[in-house]
């Protein structure tokens, strides 16, 4: 984290707002109802209750949004924590956030702020204008909705995304993946990266970790392929959970059929947090047998992530083998990525660059 917002926020002496904004993708019922159809979760909400991510609330038969320009964590962040190596790298990601999220994970290193009600945490009023003027402001080269699960501020997101695509300014989406599909392929129109996090490879790590399936994760993952979004996904590796040579496997293998061996592959150390604090540190080993087993499969870009200086946080040219990117942390030692192309090779290097 390079620096912290809310010191200088212009409108950093305004009260917090209540937020409510009327939410999208859901229907009145005759009972007076709504049935929420942006996740898979389909909460069916009586007057006065909120859905599964805390954040979305009947209110007299419509569907609010109890966020909407409330973000709890504003940062500047280099786009490489996201994590995303072959985006814009060495650029600045306006990064934003608010409480809430439509899963349970067991392991959230977020959680205080994921898992909270929206009047728990302290927050600012920050409407899209405000998101967009302060990234230009900072002169960052793209808005990242991060943190928690954006998802569930997805009108805010929305509006924020489509706004900064009319001054330039790309847009993040670093998600859990759990999302219906009208919702996100409208999404899709104003998003240029994701970060999709997945959380094992079967529906028992699934339901076991985060209370939810697979499915809903890889059918996103399709469609950010399809719609042109420039895609990257994290995996945490989890001892004794979700670290099988036959998970991983079968992950890496679905990748490549799926969406192609382009795909950056970025296997995560886990460490104790949340819920999940009687399992030990991923030992290094692990990580280095995962990129071992993605990079043998025919992934072409592999990384080792949260072990600094570790050599798989680097990128190496799929044809020549060079190290063309060298990271040190979040930065860059070494860059030999020219127009795109390997500049000892000539071989075209899958991303989005300057």
């Amino acid at each position: 984290m390079r620096e912290i917002l809310f010191s200088f926020i212009l409108l950093a002496s305004i009260a917090a707002i209540t937020g409510s904004e009327e939410a999208r993708y859901y229907t009145t019922l005759p009972t007076g109802e709504v049935a929420c159809q942006l996740c898979p979760r389909a909460c069916v909400l009586r007057e006065g209750q909120t859905g599964n991510c805390r954040v979305r609330k009947n209110v007299k038969g419509k569907l609010q949004s109890l966020v909407y320009a409330r973000p709890c964590s504003v940062n500047i962040d280099p786009i490489e924590k996201k994590p995303l190596f072959h985006f814009l790298p060495a650029s600045d990601t306006f990064s934003i956030a608010t409480v809430g999220c439509n899963l349970r994970c067991v392991f959230c290193q977020n959680w205080t702020i994921s898992q909270a009600e929206p009047d728990s945490v302290d927050t600012k009023e920050l409407p899209p204008e405000d998101i967009v003027f302060l990234a230009r402001q900072k002169k960052c080269a793209s808005i990242s909705y991060t943190y928690s699960e954006p998802t569930v501020f997805y009108e805010y997101m929305y509006d924020c995304a489509f706004l900064a695509r009319e001054h330039g300014i790309k847009n993040v989406w670093v998600t859990c993946g759990v999302i219906n599909k009208k919702p996100l392929e409208d999404l899709c129109g104003v998003l240029d990266a994701a970060n999709v996090d997945l959380k094992g490879f079967t529906d028992a790590t699934y339901m076991k970790m985060a209370a939810a399936k697979l499915s809903y994760v890889l059918g996103t993952l399709k469609t950010l392929k399809e719609r042109g979004v420039w895609l990257e996904i994290g995996y945490l590796v989890i001892p004794e959970v979700n670290d099988s040579d036959s998970e991983i496997g079968e992950m890496v293998k679905w990748v490549r059929e799926n969406l192609g061996d382009d795909v950056p592959v970025h296997f995560l150390r886990f460490f104790p947090m949340h819920k999940l604090t009687n399992l030990p540190p991923t030992p290094v080993a692990s990580l280095e047998k995962a990129y071992n087993i993605a990079k043998n499969a025919g992934i072409n870009y592999v990384y080792v992530g949260n072990v600094p200086g570790h050599p798989g946080n680097n990128t190496y040219c799929p044809k020549c083998k060079k190290l063309i990117i060298e990271r040190k942390g979040y930065f860059l030692a070494q860059f030999h990525v020219k127009n795109g192309k390997c500049e000892f090779c000539g071989k075209k290097i899958a991303g989005v660059w300057k």
